[in-house]
């Protein structure tokens, strides 16, 4: 049976995949909603008035929002699809785009109500990163002791690291 923490693990990196896919399809294509396709193309705009050396770099508003739509699509197919450490890796730079997006939604004023789902999101994947980076907790080790000819096991436990106390 598998554990909770690769339960948990798995959960967040296939959900926060597909919404990664969705959201990254939304700002490449009117095709899943057009009303929120033309947000996003607005919202762009908004962000590369706001940050004028974007426009000194030859960063248009549609250059930026389909790279960033690439590139949400692509490490969302990677946490949904791909096993071991490329989700690690697509799961920091999905992080760092939502910082990105956080600080375009500061940037230009937008109210809390239209950058929440970022933060959230952004939790959900500092969460999964803390929980994926921490090490598996291994079972006690079995010994056999050795007592008057009758063996009996034992279940050794690692003494407690140093500085560390060890509460049951």
């Amino acid at each position: 049976m598998a554990s909770p923490r690769t339960i948990t693990i798995v959960a967040l990196s296939v959900a926060l995949g597909l919404f990664f896919v969705f959201m990254g399809t939304i700002k490449l294509t009117p095709r899943l909603s057009r009303d929120a396709y033309n947000e996003m193309k607005r919202a762009y705009k908004s962000y590369v008035r706001a940050l004028p050396v974007l426009k000194k770099m030859g960063v248009s508003s549609i250059l930026l929002r389909k790279s960033i739509g690439a590139l949400e699509v692509a490490c969302g197919i990677v946490m949904t699809l791909v096993p071991g450490r490329p989700k690690d890796v697509a799961n920091f730079l999905l992080l760092l785009l939502v910082l990105a997006v956080l600080f375009f939604h500061q940037l230009v004023g937008d109210p809390l109500k239209r950058y929440a789902h970022a933060l959230v999101f952004g939790i959900l994947l500092t969460c999964r990163l803390l929980i994926a980076r921490q090490p598996e907790e291994q079972p006690p080790e079995k010994r056999i002791l050795s007592v008057n000819g009758d063996e009996q096991s034992l279940i050794h436990e690692a003494a407690p690291e140093k500085g560390k106390m060890k509460v049951s």
